[in-house]
């Protein structure tokens, strides 16, 4: 995987940095596509919580992990296990981390708002 194609100028994207994961967001139609690089060693709990202010993350994230490694827990110690390739659905309510010494890069579709319930993601 050559990192530094896939972390290239994303055209026409709208970048921004939050609790260290860079977000780049380009519109779509009603959706967005975005980019996001979560470093080594970012965790959800230590690195968004403070920013965020909820307990766990309470988005859904939908798309494909184009390289690394993530390991998500939900609030009923549920744990989810993504190595890139892999297609990515998680639903809200969740912490999740890097592993190993790689970024992580998600390709991520949402529809702000309204992801879950367009996409029907909610835990049981």
């Amino acid at each position: 995987m050559n990192l530094d194609t896939l972390l290239g100028p994303l055209k026409g994207a709208t970048r921004r940095e939050i609790g260290g994961a860079q977000v780049d967001v380009v519109r779509t139609g009603n959706s967005r596509v975005k980019r996001v690089v979560y470093p080594v060693g970012f965790r959800w709990s230590k690195d968004m919580k403070p920013v965020v202010g909820t307990e766990l993350c309470q988005h859904a994230h939908v798309g494909f992990l184009a390289a690394g490694h993530l390991n998500i827990q939900y609030a009923d110690g549920t744990l989810e296990e993504f190595i890139a390739p892999q297609v990515v659905a998680i639903a809200p309510g969740h912490d999740g981390w890097v592993v190993g010494n790689e970024p992580a890069v998600l390709i991520e579709f949402d529809f702000e708002g309204e992801t879950v319930e367009r996409l029907g993601l909610r835990r049981p």
